[in-house]
């Protein structure tokens, strides 16, 4: 009896397998719809043994790729583009937090989304926001949900960094509307 064996294309060590592109796994992936947060950090103190030194700036940036993994403990992810700023300033800065963004925010993660972008303590300026009692980072005021973490893990993924983080805090400081999404390279909103 014979059985039919399915066969995979050969995948090389790096790259992309025989007849998977960067654009259509790309336009595939666009097709599922994620929830949009603002990632947010401060850098450590510019001269972390002098206490008088002053503070490090903020820093914020937009993501989809972020889930809850464990309950217990209580873990997050979120993936980061190798070598961008928040992935270098999370390699250093064990604490962040995380901004739900709701709806209304769409010019928030569109501000912390561009390329070539003003300095972050610009970006912030006119954002409301109060700092993280346990991280120091910025909760964006009018989030649905807000977490601040602690860097337990850090994962090589491609060209990407998944940082997986211990929730230290968890808030839900706006119940209005609906969450912010991305689809279809677009920000959506339900209904």
């Amino acid at each position: 009896m014979a059985t039919d064996v399915l066969k995979t294309p050969a995948v090389p060590a790096f790259g992309h397998p025989v007849g998977v592109s960067s654009e259509e796994f790309r336009a595939v992936m666009s097709r599922l719809a994620g929830g949009v947060v603002l990632v947010t950090a401060q850098e450590p103190p510019l001269d972390p043994d002098d206490p008088g030194a002053p503070e490090g700036e903020y820093a914020g940036m937009t993501a989809t790729a972020f889930l809850s993994i464990s309950l217990d403990p209580p873990l997050v992810l979120v993936s980061l583009r190798t070598g961008s700023r928040m992935d270098d300033l999370l390699d250093e800065q064990p604490l962040w937090a995380v901004s739900v963004l709701s709806e209304s925010q769409r010019h928030i993660a569109g501000r912390f989304a561009m390329k070539g972008r003003l300095s972050d303590r610009l970006l912030f300026e006119d954002i409301p926001y109060v700092r993280g009692e346990a991280t120091g980072a910025p909760l964006v005021g009018g989030a649905l949900g807000t977490v601040e973490c602690r860097t337990e893990q850090r994962v090589e993924a491609g060209d990407h960094t998944l940082v997986i983080g211990r929730v230290l805090k968890a808030r839900m400081p706006s119940a209005e509307g609906g969450p912010l999404l991305y689809f279809r390279g677009r920000y959506r909103q339900l209904g």
